[in-house]
Parts: structure tokens; sequence; C-alpha cells
């Protein structure tokens, strides 16, 4: 039997990029890209560019899909830090 000290805690998330969080979040809403462009004034094009990691996501568009999910900013920008905060929202 193994002594409880030996086992060591896992991460209780997994690292995800900006680009990953933008499709979760509008994806557990039901949302299209084009639905998402529509609730942020974000065209698709960007939107995929941003879903594929292809630009910086940048404060402006942070805050227009922020306001879309109805999340703070930091969620997207700062996926990272933010793991729990996504899994509150999903």
């Amino acid at each position: 039997m193994r002594n409880q000290s030996e086992f060591v805690s896992s991460k209780s998330y997994a690292a995800l990029s900006t680009g990953e969080v933008i499709r979760m979040l509008r994806e557990l809403k039901g949302w299209t890209q084009g639905e998402l462009a529509n609730h942020s004034g974000i065209s698709v094009t960007n939107l995929s560019l941003l879903e594929n990691e292809k630009v910086e996501i940048g404060k402006k568009r942070a805050e227009h899909l922020a306001k879309a999910f109805n999340v703070h900013p930091a969620i997207i920008m700062f996926p990272e830090y933010e793991a729990k905060e996504i899994g509150k929202a999903a």
C-alpha cells in the first residue's frame, strides 16, 4: 500500500490557448462563427483567425468577445491564469 505522501497532485485544468477558449465558449453557447460575429461585431474571418491562433487577440477584440460571452475579458486574454473561471462559464 502506498503512502499518501508519495502521490503528487495533478493540475485541476488543462492549459488552453486563447483560440481554444474562444471556440469552447462559442460552442458552449451553441453558436456558429456567424452567430458570434453578430453578437461580438467581429467578422467571421477574424473569428476564424483568432480560433486558429493566426492573429493575436488584442484588448478590443477580447472586450467585444467577453461582452458577447458575458465573461470577464481576462478569461479570454489569459486562459492559463483563468482556467477555473472558464470552467464556471461552461
